[in-house]
C-alpha cells in the first residue's frame, strides 16, 4: 500500500528543469526531500539499492527510480546521467566493520562520477561539531563525515555542505532517543555530556535548506552551519520535551572516569527502542558541543518564512502531527499522514513513535459481517458493553469523580456517526460493516482506543476488537499494567456475549 507524503514547503524554484538525483531516497530526510523538491517544480532522480523499496511512497510515480550500488563505479555512472543537481544523504550510522573506509570510498566514487557526467552542485548534510575540536578525538562516525566532506569539496564538481546537529521531527532517531527517555525515566542520573550545548534544527526548516540549495543561481563550494538559532543543553531537550508533554523529570550530571558515550549508547539502547547499533554513534556525538559558529548561510539562503522553528515549537509541531494522526499506522488502514513534515512517514525507522500497548481479541462468526457490523454499532448506552456491567459502571463513576465524562449514554441506540459519543468513547472512524474506532476520552494517563474490526471470511466474518494505549510517562505505563488482569476478565467476554447476541439474532437496544 502507498503512503501519501504531503509537502509542507511554500516554495516555487526558480530552475524548475533542473533534475535532482536524491540518494539515500528511502531514507529519512530522502523520503521528505523528494516530496519538496516535487512540490518545488524540480525534476527528481530517487536512487536505492533496491528499487521495490521505493513503491510504498505515492511520489513513486512521479520520478525516476534507478536501482544502483553507491560503492560501484558504473552504478554511480548511471545514475548521475543528465543530473544538475546530487543530495548525498547518505550515513552508515549504524555500520558495522570498516564503515570508515566504505564512506571514504562512496564519496570517492560519487564525487568522480559527478565530475565526469558535468553535474552542476553537490549537497551534502553531515554533522554539526566544534571548528576546534582536533580530528582524532572526534567520533568514528563525525570523523567520517568530516572526510567525506572534505573529498566532495576538493573535488571538481562544487559542494554545499550543512552541517547540522541533532534533528528534530517524529521518527528521527535523537527525537526518538529524546521522547523514550523522558516518558519512561522520570529520574536520570546521566554523564557529564548531559550538559554540553546544541543547537537541533527541525525538520522542516532542514528540508528547506536543502531545497532552495538545489536551486541557487549560481554554484557553491563550501560548508555551512544550520541550526535553528537557539543554544540549550541536552538535559534541556529532555526537560523542554517533558514539560510539553506535563512531565516532570529531574535529572542529573555525574562525572565518571569512563568511556561514557559507548557506555550511554547501550544503555539508551536498553531503556529506548532505539537500536545500540544506532544510539551508540549519537550518544558518542554528544561528547562536544554542536553549536553553530556563525549564521552565513543567510548570504546564500534566507531563512524560512516566518523565520527559523526553535525546539520547542518543533517538539510541538511534532506532538501535534501525532495527535492528528489518531489510531497508530500499524493496523488503521485508513490513516493519512499529516500535512506537517514533523509527523510519521513511510521513511521512519519501525521503531519510531509512541509506545502501543494492545490487548487484541478475535472471534469468529458463521454470520456475515453485516449481521455481526448490527451488533457492534449497538454497543455502549443502553446495550451496554456485553461484559461485567458492574465493572463497567464502576469505572465510570471513577471517571466522573475525577472530571471525566463517566458512562454518558449515546446519541442513538442503532446508528453511529463520526463524532457521536458513546459513553467514556467518541468516534473517530466509521467504517460500515467493517471498521469503529472509539477514542477515549476518560481521564488517562494516556492515550487510549478501541478498535472493533468485521472482516468477511468465507459466508460467514472474523471479528477483532482491539484494546490500544499510548502511556505518557511511568505512570501510563503503570495504569496499563494494573488494568490487564481487568482486561483478562472483561474483553474475552465482550467478544463471546457479542457473537452469542450474533448467534441468536437478537436486535441490541430494541
Amino acid at each position: 500500500m502507498t503512503q501519501k507524503v504531503a509537502p509542507t514547503l511554500d516554495f516555487t524554484a526558480r530552475h524548475p528543469g533542473r533534475l535532482a538525483l536524491v540518494t539515500g531516497a528511502t531514507g529519512y530526510v530522502g523520503g521528505r526531500l523528494v516530496t519538496e523538491l516535487l512540490a518545488a517544480g524540480l525534476s527528481v532522480r530517487a536512487a536505492s539499492r533496491n528499487v521495490s523499496s521505493l513503491d510504498r511512497f505515492d511520489w513513486s510515480d512521479q520520478v525516476e527510480l534507478v536501482e544502483g550500488d553507491l560503492t560501484l563505479e558504473e552504478d554511480v555512472a548511471a545514475m548521475m546521467d543528465g543530473v544538475d543537481v546530487v543530495y548525498y544523504l547518505v550515513h552508515s550510522m549504524g555500520g558495522d566493520g570498516d564503515f570508515e573506509e566504505t564512506e571514504k570510498h562512496t564519496a570517492e566514487t560519487v564525487s568522480a562520477a559527478a565530475a565526469d557526467a558535468g553535474v552542476r552542485q553537490i549537497v551534502y548534510l553531515s554533522g554539526l561539531h566544534p571548528s576546534s575540536a582536533a580530528h582524532e578525538k572526534l567520533s568514528k562516525h563525525m570523523r567520517s563525515r568530516e572526510k567525506v566532506a572534505q573529498i566532495l569539496l576538493e573535488s571538481p564538481t562544487p559542494t554545499l555542505v550543512f552541517r547540522a546537529a541533532t534533528l528534530i521531527g517524529s521518527g528521527s532517531a535523537s527525537y526518538e532517543i529524546i521522547r523514550h527517555l523522558t516518558e519512561r525515566l522520570p529520574v536520570m542520573v546521566a554523564p557529564q555530556w548531559i550538559n554540553n550545548r546544541i543547537e537541533p534544527l527541525a525538520i522542516r526548516d532542514a528540508l528547506y535548506y536543502l531545497v532552495r540549495a538545489g536551486d541557487l543561481d549560481e554554484t557553491v563550494n563550501r560548508g555551512y552551519d544550520i541550526g535553528c538559532g537557539q543554544t540549550y543543553r541536552f538535559a534541556d531537550l529532555l526537560h523542554l520535551y517533558g514539560r510539553h508533554h506535563g512531565l516532570r523529570r529531574r535529572i542529573g550530571a555525574v562525572p565518571v572516569p569512563l568511556p561514557m558515550d559507548t557506555l550511554s549508547g547501550h544503555w539508551i539502547g536498553l531503556v529506548t527502542p532505539v537500536p545500540a547499533g544506532l544510539a551508540i554513534p549519537l550518544a558518542q556525538s554528544m561528547a562536544e558541543d554542536a553549536v553553530t559558529e556563525n549564521h552565513d548561510i543567510e548570504d546564500i539562503i534566507p531563512d524560512p518564512p516566518g523565520g527559523l522553528i526553535d525546539y520547542p515549537a518543533a517538539v510541538d509541531l511534532a506532538a501535534r502531527a501525532e495527535h492528528d494522526r489518531g489510531v497508530p499506522t500499524s493496523w488503521d488502514r485508513s490513516w493519512t499522514l499529516p500535512r506537517d513534515a514533523a509527523g510519521s512517514l513511510p521513511t521512519d525507522p519501525e521503531w519510531a513513535g509512541e509506545t502501543v500497548l494492545e490487548d487484541v481479541r478475535t472471534g469468529e462468526s458463521a454470520h456475515p459481517a453485516e449481521e455481526v457490523w448490527r451488533v457492534v454499532e449497538s454497543i455502549g448506552g443502553r446495550t451496554g458493553w456485553f461484559s461485567a456491567p458492574v465493572l463497567w459502571r464502576i469505572r465510570g463513576i471513577i471517571d466522573r469523580v475525577v472530571g471525566g465524562p463517566g458512562m454518558s449514554s449515546r446519541r442513538d441506540p442503532r446508528r453511529l456517526a463520526v463524532g457521536d459519543r458513546v459513553d467514556w468513547w467518541r468516534v473517530t472512524v466509521l467504517e460500515p460493516p467493517h471498521r469503529l474506532v472509539l477514542s477515549a476520552e476518560m481521564k488517562l494517563h494516556g492515550r487510549a482506543w478501541l478498535v472493533l474490526e468485521v472482516a468477511e471470511r468465507g459466508t460467514g466474518s472474523t471479528y477483532t476488537q482491539r484494546a490500544v494505549f499510548i502511556p505518557r510517562g511511568a505512570r501510563g505505563r503503570l495504569y496499563w499494567w494494573a488494568v490487564l488482569p481487568f482486561h483478562a476478565l472483561i474483553f474475552p467476554t465482550m467478544l463471546r456475549t457479542l457473537l452469542q447476541t450474533v448467534e441468536k439474532g437478537e436486535t441490541p437496544a430494541s
